[in-house]
């Protein structure tokens, strides 16, 4: 199941609209310089500072009997994944802002201590769906735990339909489309959506659905998102279909990636003392 989820999420990126030709797509899990790099930043990185991390913090209340050291220390394994590409920008959700601060604080220790090594990297949070919330618990993120409240990109379009439609909105008696994230965060949820995969404003949303309610709101919501994604979906069920091209451009993608990544890390192991490696 899980080498099957991976290799979706593979095509779905290229469905997406990412170009193995422009862009260097590949699995983590086939280039080892992630791990090592992870390895020596975790030595650069406080026990305080992990400690702090909201999604530690969330995870281990929500499953106390497994709070591991691989959750733990996963956010140094997400610095390296930036780090290794002297990345500028990174694409990321509002709630993995505070990671990239993480991130920041890292890259800057590091290249105080042994002099410029890694560029030190900016978030990039796009002004519609930087935090999407759950359709059936508006206060909480949307979460694959949470499958009721979560739509994935491979769904039926039905099935999205049915979620959307039993999307919670808010208890006002206004029963009008009007963004409120404090007073009325169901639809405003709603809305944040809508305006991500159509491109409209918050206004612009509210005078389309002026006097119309939650009941022509919600499943409008739901059709935009479907026609949204019925052209990945479609491409990448095609993509996964041809299992010998996906190999050979996660392959391909792989061995790209490994030689910037370790040019980066022989900078590193150069500057800490470490004997480079021979192959």
């Amino acid at each position: 199941k899980l080498r099957n989820q991976i290799k979706e999420s593979y095509a779905l990126l290229i469905a997406a609209g990412l170009d193995p030709e422009k862009s260097t797509l590949f699995v983590q899990g086939h280039n080892p310089n992630h791990a090592e790099l992870s390895w020596i930043l975790s030595c650069y990185t406080q026990f305080g500072e992990l400690s702090r991390m909201t999604q530690f913090k969330d995870k281990s209340a929500k499953h106390p009997d497994n709070i591991n050291a691989g959750l733990f220390t996963y956010p140094v394994l997400m610095a390296a994944d930036i780090l290794l590409y002297q990345a500028d920008f990174v694409p990321v959700g509002e709630d993995q802002r505070q990671h990239c601060e993480l991130t920041r604080d890292i890259a800057v220790r590091f290249n105080n201590i042994y002099g410029e090594t890694f560029k030190v990297p900016e978030a990039y949070v796009p002004k519609a769906g930087a935090r999407v919330m759950g359709l059936a618990n508006p206060s909480a993120k949307m979460s694959k735990s949470d499958p009721n409240g979560c739509v994935f990109l491979m769904e039926k379009p039905e099935d999205i339909a049915r979620k959307f439609k039993r999307a919670v909105t808010d208890s006002d008696t206004e029963n009008c489309v009007h963004f409120d994230m404090q007073n009325k965060p169901g639809v405003s949820n709603l809305m944040n959506i809508y305006s991500a995969v159509t491109g409209k404003s918050f206004d612009e949303i509210e005078q389309e659905f002026a006097g119309k309610g939650y009941g022509a709101f919600k499943p409008a919501v739901g059709d935009a998102v479907i026609e949204t994604l019925r052209p990945i979906r479609e491409e990448a069920t095609r993509l996964l279909e041809d299992k010998q091209y996906l190999c050979s451009v996660y392959t391909e993608g792989a061995q790209r990636a490994s030689v910037i990544a370790r040019k980066t890390l022989r900078k590193v192991y150069k500057k800490i003392g470490l004997v480079e490696k021979p192959f």
